[in-house]
Parts: structure tokens; sequence; C-alpha cells
């Protein structure tokens, strides 16, 4: 989440501990649309937070779509892997080391892995209570929040601690320079009976076109090298303003595992010469019809249908919308927010488990605690949470055709810039979905890698990805800041210097590939002959390809789904 998250944990406020912010922004000529997704380590078992977020002007406040986050981090997920060439060598029948030809030596898988409130009373000036006005106050999904004007920080901590809204003493500088700056704040917490499984996105819109994420409050809760992803929708791509834009040396990336160091890659190559810590990578800049819209919005999707359930005919109605559906006695839900909306007005009774009784409510009619039912309640929550956030998260995907996704990790000591972003024209698309290094492995001779506009890099371990230089090779290829119009300024362009380690590596100690026993090696036939090659000259076995040429016979495989997948994503 931007901002800064604090929980009530017995007697002292502390900070709930980030694991990591997702953003996506909407912009357009005259508005900033930005839905924020809430993520913090579920291990504090905080039951009350607050979160304070500082804005530029006074926003609307909506509830966003938890699906929409999974579809857009799922659509435009970094995926590396290899494939695989080889080239047609006579054997005389055997086999090339065990393979038959029968499946793929690589794939490619994850990256390490991807209602508005309304103010005071028309007419009436917002109360002011000390030094701090609030400007607008009320309920939004599972959250109370505050929309508030302090004179100073001392101000804005007494209403805050005054009104349960519980704060940490050290966030007390940062609101500080925020205050000076003019900005004022929207302050959240769960309200009364809400359970931590009910949190969800929360939309805030406000004037202006310039998207921006006030990280520097994020810094007394989040931890080592956490994770900043950030979409935009709109014409075009967009790019950081205040930060650098740094390209990953796709040679640090270890291909044959899948880029299991991605976020490593990404940390060193920010953390470089000239990013400094403050850097973006683009992940994807593309088409935003790559977004499916399955499960964000259905127009089976009718709150009016629950006006008249009972807690006997819910969880069927629930079916028949596809929200949430029971099988026999395991039940599964098609959207994050139905179990918490489930629990709070058919709580599970004491003794039984939650699939069981859901897969047949009727079975435990005496003990479903009609008390916690409102169906009109149930009806109002599932529209303001569910369906009307979905309607919305598809409209607004069919409304702009160009999606971008930045990406960067911040430790606590680098949250002293807040990144800003911009609109621009004129760049290239990215699309790092399917990101495969070439391998080649020859008769003779050593395996090679091929990266993409570089030199091919001889593999010199058997199935271990080059591990070129390793105290010199940089983890930026390129570094460089991008302006609203024109060609980006590069700062640092490491090209030279990585082809330079490329060819010294390449240069030393050649390991040739295993190859298999060739037809004809020190045979006993008195033919005279040991192998195809017969002057001693050529380098391995004789090699001959059908047909009388040398033809390189490819195999390559880009999984895309199921167990063989492995798929680590990165969200």
């Amino acid at each position: 989440a931007c901002g800064g998250m604090f929980c009530d944990n017995q007697q002292d406020p502390m900070p709930v501990d980030q694991t990591g912010e997702v953003i996506l922004f909407r912009v357009t000529a005259d508005s900033v649309e930005a839905h924020i997704q809430i993520q913090y380590d579920p291990n504090t078992e905080a039951s009350r937070f607050a979160w304070i977020v500082p804005v530029t002007a006074q926003p609307e406040i909506t509830v966003g779509s938890e699906r929409l986050f999974l579809n857009v981090q799922n659509a435009t997920v970094p995926a590396y892997g290899f494939q695989s060439s080889f080239e047609a060598c006579d054997y005389g029948g055997g086999d090339y080391g065990g393979y038959d030809g029968s499946s793929c030596s690589g794939g490619a898988t994850g990256a390490g892995t991807s209602g508005g409130g309304s103010g005071g009373p028309g007419g009436e000036d917002p109360p002011m209570m000390g030094g701090t006005t609030v400007l607008a106050q009320d309920s939004v999904g599972a959250f109370d929040y505050a929309i508030l004007e302090s004179q100073t920080v001392d101000d804005l901590m007494t209403w805050l601690g005054d009104n349960a809204y519980y704060q940490d003493p050290n966030a007390a500088p940062i609101l500080d320079e925020y205050i000076q700056e003019g900005h004022l704040f929207v302050a959240f917490r769960l309200t009364q009976g809400s359970s931590v499984g009910e949190i969800h996105p929360i939309v805030l819109t406000y004037p202006g076109n310039e998207p921006c994420v006030p990280i520097r409050l994020t810094r007394i809760a989040a931890q080592q090298d956490m994770d900043i992803r950030a979409f935009f929708l709109g014409d075009d791509r967009f790019a950081p303003t205040n930060y650098r834009h740094v390209v990953v040396n796709p040679l640090k990336l270890d291909h044959f595992q899948f880029a299991g160091n991605y976020k490593e890659a990404v940390t060193l190559a920010v953390d470089g010469p000239e990013a400094e810590g403050h850097a973006f990578v683009t992940e994807y800049a593309g088409e935003s019809k790559v977004v499916p819209t399955e499960g964000v919005y259905s127009e089976l999707w009718d709150a009016g249908v629950f006006q008249g359930a009972t807690p006997l005919t819910v969880v069927s109605l629930l079916d028949a919308a596809e929200l949430f559906r029971c099988v026999g006695d395991v039940c599964e839900s098609y959207h994050a927010l139905v179990p918490g909306l489930l629990a709070k007005y058919v709580p599970v009774p004491d003794g039984v488990e939650p699939d069981a009784f859901y897969s047949c409510v009727e079975c435990f009619a005496d003990l479903v605690d009609m008390a916690a039912w409102d169906a009109a309640a149930f009806a109002a929550e599932l529209d303001e949470r569910v369906i009307q956030p979905g309607k919305h998260a598809v409209d607004m995907l069919g409304s702009h055709p160009y999606l971008t996704r930045l990406y960067t990790t911040l430790s606590p000591a680098e949250m002293t810039v807040d990144p800003v972003f911009h609109e621009t024209s004129g760049l290239e698309e990215i699309d790092l979905r399917s990101s495969l290094a070439s391998v080649y492995t020859p008769c003779a001779g050593a395996t090679t890698v091929t990266l993409s506009g570089f030199t091919p890099v001889d593999v010199k371990v058997f199935q271990t990805w080059p591990d070129v230089a390793p105290e010199s090779m940089p983890w930026a290829e390129r570094v460089e800041l991008v302006p609203p119009v024109g060609t980006p300024q590069v700062l640092l362009d490491n090209t030279e210097v990585i082809e330079q380690l490329i060819g010294e590596w390449n240069a030393g100690a050649r390991v040739d590939s295993p190859q298999p026993r060739c037809y004809g090696d020190d045979d006993d036939d008195d033919d005279g002959t040991d192998t195809a090659n017969a002057d001693g000259d050529d380098e391995g076995c004789g090699c001959r390809a059908d047909g009388g040429g040398l033809q390189p016979v490819v195999f390559a495989c880009l999984l895309l789904g199921g167990a063989l997948l492995g798929r680590r994503r990165r969200r």
C-alpha cells in the first residue's frame, strides 16, 4: 500500500510490515485514478490498523477490484527460459547423450516468478478540530476514512490519536515534510467488525495528470528491498520522471534456472552506477488487451437477486452467479472477497468445517446464526465491493489501449524521493513475457547461448549458466533518463564492456559439450579406419548430416501451462 500503515498491537501502536506495493494508475487529460492494492505481512497478526496516504488534492474514494490486479499481473509477468537446437550428427544409429527428440530441453517460466464518500453537510464549512480540518469523513467498503488538512504535524498526530487512527511517532518527521509541501492526508482504518480477510483495494481519484507514489512514508514499515510495481493505463507508454530507467543485463539472469535470481538482478541493477537506488525497469509496454476480463466482472452478477436471499439460499445464488461453488464437500471461491462476506453474514458454527457447512447450510439449519444475516446489507456490500468495482475495471480496460508495467525494489533508506511518472510517445514496445535464450549444441565444440543483441557465449560447465566475469560484469546493460518527448538520454551504456567480457570469456579455455561415442570409434574392424575423420585433424567425432550437409535440428519449447511449467510468478 502507498503511504504509512500502522497497527494496534495490544498497548503500543506499531508499523505493519509491508511486503510490497502494487498500484495501478489510470491517467486521463485531467485526472489520475490510483488503484492501490493493500499488501502487508500477515504474520504481524494485526486485527486493526491505520493507513495514512498523502495526497495532493481532495480525492474521490471508491472500492477497487482485487481480481483486476490478479489479471493484470498474471497477463504481463516476465518469463525467462531457453530454447535448444542441436546440430544433426550421424552417430551411426546411436543416441546423442540419451536425447531422443521426444521432450523439450527448456521452457519459459516466471521470473523469480507479477461507493464514493461524501464530505460534511452541504453548504457548511468543514469541521476544524485543533489545527486539523476534516474535509470529508465516511466509510467505503471495509474501511472508515477521513480526509484531513493539518497545520502542523502535532495537530495531525493529535487528531489521529484522538480518533483511533493508530500512528507511529517515527512517522512525524515524514508527515511534517508532506505538510510543508501542502499535502492533504487520507486516513483509513478497518470498520468495526471487519476482518483482515475483507481487506480490498482502494481507488483514489484526484485532479491532475501526473501519477505519483508517496513512498517516503512507507519507509517506517517497509522491509529491505521491498517490491514496488506500478501499472499504467493510458494512450501511450509511461516512464519515471524523477527516477532513472534501467535495462537489466540479460546475461546476469540465469535462463537455465528460469531467472530465479530475477529480483536480485533487478535490485543490483537499480542500485548500480548512475541509477543509485532510484530507478525502474520496464517489464511490459504494449496493448492492454492482453489482460483478460474473466473473473473481473460478469453479467451474471446482480445484487438485486440477493435482496430476498436467506442463509439457506445465499450459497446457491452465489453458485448461479459463478462467484462461489461447492462440489461435494469442497468449496471454492471465484472472487477473493466473497469468503469474507460469507463469514460475516453466514458465520461458520463452532466445531464445523467451513467447506462442510457451506456445501450444505441446510444440514446445519439449527446452528445457523440468523442474527448475523441481513439480506439488504449483504446485497449492498456485494454490489459495492465486488460488482461495481469489477464493472468499472472492465470499462477502464476497454477505454485505454496501452498498458505499462514498471518494477523496482526499494529499501527503507532509499525511500527518500516519491517517484513521479509521465506518459511519453515514440518509445518501443517491451514484452518480457517470453524471454528465451537460444542454446546451440554442435557436434563438436562448446555449447553456446545467445541473447538478443550480444555475441554468443560459451557454456563451459555442462547445463550451467555461464557466469561471465562475475566481479566485473555489470548488472545493468543501460541506464537512461526518459523525457516526455524525444529519445531517452543515455547516462550509462555498458554494451561495449559486456561484449569485451564475453570475448575474454570465450577466448579462455573452451570446454567441449559432452559427446556420445561415435560410430566406428576404435572399432575392431580390419578396414583400417578409427573415425570418419581419418586424418585426425578435426575436433571430436566425425559427424555427417543426412542429405550431405550439416543442418541444425531445432527443438524449442515454450510451456504454457500444467504441472510441467513450474511457473514462478512475480507479483
